[in-house]
């Protein structure tokens, strides 16, 4: 029962840690996106990823029996606890960059969360019904700004093909499965992840087309956040993030 424990509030961490790193990324474009309603848009879209960390620590803090509140699980590890999955640290990079891996991720999200729906545990289910309306929405957006600078001047087109030609490589990380992910699957609480590359590569695919694009090939594989191993860029970002409540421990609003 311990050791269950331990892999259901690893798995919520790390679900958790993807949703919380990529949102805080996506506000970095607050002030600077191309026009105001882009602004508020990017904003809602880290809004809604940043509650859904905050639902899964909560859920992860509770399974550990209440020794860690979701803020200390957020804000007080270090960089090598984190288990994020590595596309979702990169730098937001130019307006092209963050919509190539906002429609990889979305794409990816949508089918993770139809199947996380049908969890054994219900906690995980609710929180996946809850996030996949917000999924879908943030797909129907990457996809609308995909085809917007595939098919738009010479210039977006480059920028775009050039995003996801950069990006490509950190694609297989999101089908490959956990140990905590493979010890929960056996009782269903868990989705394989494994089993998603289909349906994902089948939407991505479709959208690179319409938007003119050209798919890139699957040579290179650049994993290793699932298992602490980061990129430079994971530490800049926390220490942007967690100042506060490691300059002032435990303060509340």
């Amino acid at each position: 029962m311990k050791e269950r424990k331990q892999h259901l509030a690893e798995y919520c961490i790390s679900l958790a840690d993807d949703a919380l790193v990529l949102g805080q990324r996506l506000s970095q474009w607050v002030a600077k996106a191309p026009w105001l309603e882009e602004e508020l848009a990017l904003a809602n879209v880290a809004l809604d990823l940043v509650g859904r960390a905050k639902m899964l620590y909560e859920y992860a803090a509770r399974v550990e029996g209440g020794e860690r509140s979701a803020d200390d699980i957020a804000f007080l590890r270090d960089t090598r606890e984190y288990r994020n999955l590595l596309i979702a640290e990169l730098p937001v990079g130019d307006f092209a960059f963050t919509m190539a891996r906002q429609l990889m991720v979305d794409a990816f999200n949508v089918e993770y969360l139809k199947r996380l729906q049908t969890s054994s545990d219900s906690e995980l289910g609710a929180i996946a019904a809850k996030a996949i309306k917000e999924s879908e929405y943030h797909l129907r957006r990457s996809h609308g700004w995909v085809l917007r600078l595939g098919d738009g001047t010479d210039e977006s087109h480059a920028r775009i093909q050039q995003a996801f030609d950069e990006l490509w490589a950190y694609a297989p990380e999101l089908f490959e499965i956990s140990d905590c992910e493979l010890a929960l699957l056996g009782e269903a609480v868990s989705v394989d992840r494994r089993e998603l590359h289909s349906a994902w590569d089948k939407t991505v695919s479709a959208v690179l087309e319409e938007a003119t694009l050209q798919r890139p090939d699957d040579a290179r594989a650049i994993r290793g956040g699932r298992q602490g191993i980061h990129t430079e860029h994971l530490g800049h970002l926390l220490a942007e993030m967690q100042f506060l409540q490691r300059a002032y421990p435990g303060l509340e609003w």
